[in-house]
């Protein structure tokens, strides 16, 4: 299984930016799909995941401001990030899990600076 991030970027406060990942097979065969961040010296975090389902769950610190969605046409997960904010500025990384395991793209960085 191959996930391959896109659309990161430096971005001024307050702008949007939409990350991509698109994924080596069919994404129904993944039970949840999410992204996660990671920030300089800390851990990496949940940010958002999205079910077969379509149930969407979110951290408390990006509600209101980030969309997940999917299109299964195109096996591709996104990220609409609104409203961005410095403390946003991590790498991301899409995540796709199913049968117990899980796989991992190779992350895009997002910096939100003025």
């Amino acid at each position: 299984v191959q996930l391959v991030e896109s659309g990161g970027g430096l971005v001024q406060p307050g702008g949007s930016l939409r990350l991509s990942c698109a994924a080596s097979e069919n994404i129904f065969s993944f039970n949840v799909m999410g992204w996660y961040r990671q920030a300089p010296e800390k851990q990496r975090e949940l940010v958002a995941i999205i079910t077969s389902g379509g149930y969407t769950n979110y951290a408390d610190s990006v509600k209101g401001r980030f969309t997940i969605s999917r299109d299964n046409a195109k096996n591709t997960v996104y990220l609409q990030m609104n409203s961005l904010k410095p403390e946003d500025t991590a790498v991301y990384y899409c995540n796709a899990a199913k049968l117990g395991s899980g796989y991992w793209g190779q992350g895009t960085q997002v910096t939100v600076s003025s």
